[in-house]
């Protein structure tokens, strides 16, 4: 397994496997990695030839109050837990090497990028955009990996590839849980032993509306108020939004007459979860 450090070298590692007819898969991440991380790279390792893992804390998706300074970092545990799955190569840059002195260019998916996550995080998905980018250039990937538990991501990388003509298959795999159904999240270490009972309430909320839409319910402020009258009963948990939406575009829907993403985020303690379901 190769560790590399900067961009011209995973450029020149990249392309000559790509030279040797080799397919590559990416799953970008910022570290913490936990069973969710590697379920990406099983689904990149069943698809492709090579897999190649970033690890890159990315400071231009937190805000000025957000957890940059204490997001966890356990590189060395990373990378045995990525040796033990067969990638193949890893791609660690330091900050100064993805975001050089004088850089001012970044990518911004216009209206996705406000809403859901971003209405509540303004700017963070112009650098979750302008990061990735970058890595598709450097690893020029085949397929990439994301975790549907970051939909509003995914919508907005999904646009960002069309629209920049990318060429690339985006690939969302399916959220992977705790046995009580809490959301894997590198976050969760956060959380005390009482938060994370706590936490519990973002899946219980999702469970009663996929209940009440299978019950024959279509209207989406009615599946809503279920969602809230669930969080309710958890009055320690501040809520920051909860919406039904269209999975591409994020834009509110009045109904799940079509598909619909229905997406929850809460504060539990001082940590933000999201979790989300398709209807």
């Amino acid at each position: 397994m190769l560790i590399l450090k900067t961009a011209a070298e995973t450029q020149s590692a990249c392309a000559r496997l790509r030279g040797e007819g080799r397919t590559l898969g990416l799953v970008p991440t910022m570290g913490a990695l936990h069973e969710g991380h590697l379920s990406l790279v099983r689904a990149a390792r069943a698809a492709c030839d090579v897999v190649v893992v970033s690890i890159f804390v990315n400071p231009t998706q937190f805000g000025p109050n957000e957890d940059f300074s204490k997001y966890p970092r356990t590189f060395e545990n990373d990378c045995a837990l990525l040796e033990r799955e067969g990638v193949d190569l890893i791609f660690a840059p330091a900050v100064e090497e993805m975001y050089p002195a004088g850089a001012s260019t970044f990518v911004l998916v216009e209206g996705v990028s406000d809403r859901l996550d971003g209405a509540s995080r303004p700017g963070h998905f112009r650098g979750v955009a302008t990061v990735v980018s970058k890595l598709f250039h450097i690893v020029v990937p085949d397929k990439a990996f994301f975790g549907q538990k970051d939909a509003a991501q995914v919508a907005v990388l999904r646009k960002m590839v069309r629209d920049l003509n990318f060429p690339l298959q985006l690939v969302a795999c399916p959220i992977v849980r705790e046995a009580d159904g809490l959301a894997l999240s590198s976050r969760n270490r956060y959380l005390s032993e009482k938060e994370r009972e706590q936490a519990l309430v973002l899946h219980r909320a999702l469970r009663a509306v996929e209940e009440k839409a299978a019950s024959g319910e279509r209207v989406s402020s009615r599946l809503i108020e279920v969602a809230r009258g669930v969080f309710a009963k958890e009055p320690s948990v501040r809520v920051d939004y909860v919406a039904v939406v269209d999975p591409d575009t994020l834009e509110d829907v009045p109904d799940i007459r079509d598909s619909a993403l229905v997406a929850v985020a809460a504060f539990v303690g001082t940590t933000r979860l999201i979790d989300n379901v398709v209807l």
